[in-house]
C-alpha cells in the first residue's frame, strides 16, 4: 500500500529499561545524534519513545516521559525532514509531541489507555499507529490465548478501526499493527508473522515491530545482542508478504538485505 518495499521505521529509545537497548539513548544529545544516524542509514520514519513497554515494564510518569522525549522531538523535526513517530500510550504526551514536530501517534493500547488518547489524535491530521496488545506491558505475557490469534486479532483490529472512525479519526490515517510480543508466545508470534495477508485485507498499511525480540531467542537461540541476522531473516519474509512498514533497531543491516532481496526478486 505504501511501496514496492517497506517503509522503515528506525527506534530510538530514550529510556533506562527498554529489552534491548535500554541506557544507551537516555541523554538527549545521545538519542538526537542516534536518530540522525538512523536517517543516514535508511530510516523512513523516526519512532521516539520515553516508556519501556517491555514484558513487566513498570509506568513512567507523565512528567518523566515528557522529560526524556520533547526535547529530542524537537531538536530531530528540525534536523531532519523523516516524519518522527511519538511511541506513548498517554494523551498528554503525544498532544506535546504533535506540537513539538511529531507527526504520527504510535500507541501500543490502539488508544484505549487513556480516554483522552482518541481526542488528541482526532483533533489532529497526525497518523495514528494502532497496535493489538493483550492486558498492559506489565500482564500481557500472563499465559495469553486466543481461539485462533490471527482472526482474534485480525477482528479486534477490524473493530477498532471501525470505532476510531466513529470517533472522528478517518481510517485512511491509520496504520494497523497485530503487535508482535504483546500478549502473545512465540508459536502465536510465528503465525502473526506467516500470515501478514489477512492484516493487509483489512486495507490499511500494516507495521510489524519483530526486532531482537524473545521469540528470536526460541526460534535461532540467540541473546539479544545476537539477533540482528534472525531479525534480519523475518524482515526479509515480511517484505515477501509486503508488509508497509517494519520497525526496526538496526536499520542499515534491514534496509541493505531488502535492497538486495529486491535487486534480486
Amino acid at each position: 500500500m505504501l511501496g514496492d518495499v517497506p517503509w522503515i521505521m528506525g527506534i530510538v529509545n530514550v529510556t533506562p529499561d527498554s529489552f534491548s537497548d535500554g541506557g544507551s539513548f537516555l541523554e538527549t544529545n545521545r538519542a538526537v545524534e542516534h536518530g540522525l544516524t538512523l536517517v543516514e542509514e535508511g530510516a523512513d520514519i523516526l519512532d521516539i519513545g520515553g516508556e519501556s513497554t517491555r514484558p513487566g515494564a513498570a509506568a513512567v510518569t507523565e512528567t518523566e516521559e515528557l522529560q526524556r522525549v520533547i526535547s529530542v522531538i524537537e531538536r530531530l523535526a528540525n534536523s531532519t525532514q523523516v516524519p518522527i513517530s511519538i511511541d506513548t500510550t498517554k494523551a498528554s504526551v503525544a498532544r506535546e509531541a504533535l506540537a513539538a514536530g511529531a507527526a504520527i501517534v504510535n500507541d501500543v493500547s490502539a488508544l484505549t489507555l487513556d480516554p483522552a488518547m482518541v481526542e488528541v489524535c482526532a483533533g489532529s491530521e497526525c497518523g495514528v499507529i494502532a497496535m493489538h496488545m493483550r492486558g498492559t506491558p506489565r500482564t500481557m505475557q500472563d499465559d495469553p490465548q486466543y481461539t485462533n490469534v490471527v482472526s482474534d486479532i485480525v477482528t479486534y483490529l477490524k473493530q477498532r478501526l471501525g470505532s476510531l472512525a466513529q470517533l472522528g479519526i478517518d481510517p485512511e490515517r491509520v496504520v494497523l499493527d497485530p503487535g508482535i510480543g504483546f500478549g502473545k508466545t512465540a508459536a502465536h508470534n510465528l503465525e502473526i508473522l506467516s500470515n501478514i495477508a489477512a492484516f493487509r485485507a483489512l486495507c490499511r498499511p500494516v507495521l510489524i515491530g519483530h526486532s531482537r525480540k524473545r521469540f528470536l531467542k526460541k526460534l535461532i537461540g540467540r541473546e539479544i545482542d545476537e539477533r540482528t541476522a534472525g531479525t534480519i531473516g523475518v524482515a526479509i519474509a515480511l517484505a515477501q508478504q509486503h508488509t508497509d512498514i517494519i520497525r526496526v533497531h538496526d536499520v542499515r543491516a534491514v534496509k541493505d538485505a531488502i535492497t538486495a532481496w529486491r535487486a534480486i526478486g
